[in-house]
């Protein structure tokens, strides 16, 4: 049977991030403890607010709580069956997905394979991690870039849109941009919702002169007509990301988008985010796995799913000035996963 505990902390961000909804300088999250059988396996559990819905540090609390007597009568083995019974009981996805890593974690431990080999997936990434530069003034996202290149060679990177003083800010901060990135540099937006249909079409021509790959969700996410639209008249590739939560959010929108982002706190862990990369690649949508404010714990488990993916945007534990954990490692632009039993993260 399972034990279920659980312990809050915060992490404080090296930069604050600014994106279209508002800036964030820190993030309480939940380490989560599931033991069984003399074996302990960990996940971590953030808080995040997205349109429509916001899971707090206190209401993340309460429904781990929750969860804790639905896994009580299981076993570690019974993965399936504890996510459904998890889903069903209306569990929040971060919660969800905490225990389900914790899960992962302890399923690797118990036969000493890491959770990459038991996915059947690489251990070295053909994909970079893309680092974020959020909305901020001209000659700030000129430092911001300066202060990413402190933690090696960079490859890719995604700059956040949707100001709130329109996209000819937008479009100022990418010009300065432009002036210090290298040619070589992958390059793409998200604009978090944050722009009108005429506002992404335009912007998606301006951006593609400048050699953008493609652009996060341009328009309000639960206007799938207007993601359609500028789907429909981008010169880029759309990625839906708070349109798209879950595996079954998927077959609505294909022919609205080009691609989808998977947050394994959005759609309640690595269960359902395989499930997703299979109904995703089943209708020939492209894939990136993204994140929210995850220490190493998180994002280690995420970047198990890696090599799957065409995109790679998990940069929130390189912004952190104090995360408790140690995982995959950045290298050379690159996270790897260490090769240790279950998702291979130790306490700092």
């Amino acid at each position: 049977m399972i034990k279920l505990t659980c312990r809050g902390f915060e992490v404080q961000k090296r930069v604050a991030l600014a994106i279209s909804r508002g800036t964030q300088a820190s993030s309480r999250n939940w380490e989560i403890s599931i033991a069984s059988d003399g074996i302990e396996g960990f996940g971590e559990s953030a808080e995040f607010s997205i349109p429509h819905t916001a899971q707090t540090f206190d209401h993340l609390g309460i429904e781990l709580s929750r969860a804790a007597s639905i896994v009580s009568s299981y076993e570690p083995w019974q993965r399936e069956s504890i996510h459904g019974a998890l889903v069903a009981r209306g569990i929040a996805s971060s919660a969800i997905a905490g225990i389900d890593m914790a899960i992962w974690d302890w399923c690797g431990k118990a036969i000493g394979l890491p959770v990459w080999k038991l996915l059947g997936v690489s251990q070295s990434l053909s994909v970079p991690t893309s680092v974020t530069i959020g909305i901020q003034s001209p000659e700030s996202a000129q430092r911001r870039w300066m202060q990413w290149l402190e933690l090696g060679v960079v490859r890719a990177v995604k700059v956040k849109m949707g100001s709130p003083e329109g996209i000819r800010a937008d479009q100022a901060m990418f010009e300065a941009l432009e002036a210090v990135l290298p040619s070589s540099i992958h390059r793409s937006v998200d604009a978090n919702g944050g722009w009108s249909v005429p506002d992404a079409i335009a912007m998606s021509r301006w951006l593609a002169e400048r050699g953008v790959d493609h652009i996060e969700q341009p328009t309000e996410p639960s206007d799938l007509e207007a993601l359609a639209q500028v789907h429909r008249g981008s010169s880029l590739p759309i990625m839906a990301d708070e349109s798209c939560r879950t595996s079954r959010d998927i077959p609505v929108l294909v022919g609205r988008c080009s691609g989808i982002n998977i947050k394994i706190l959005k759609c309640g862990g690595l269960t359902e985010g395989l499930r997703m990369i299979h109904t995703a690649r089943a209708h020939g949508l492209k894939l990136m796995l993204g994140c929210y404010s995850q220490t190493s714990m998180g994002n280690t488990a995420a970047n198990s799913l890696g090599s799957l993916v065409d995109y790679i945007d998990l940069d929130s534990h390189l912004n952190l000035k104090d995360d408790p954990f140690v995982g995959c490692r950045f290298d050379d632009g690159y996270l790897i996963n260490r090769d240790l039993p279950g998702l291979g993260v130790t306490h700092a």
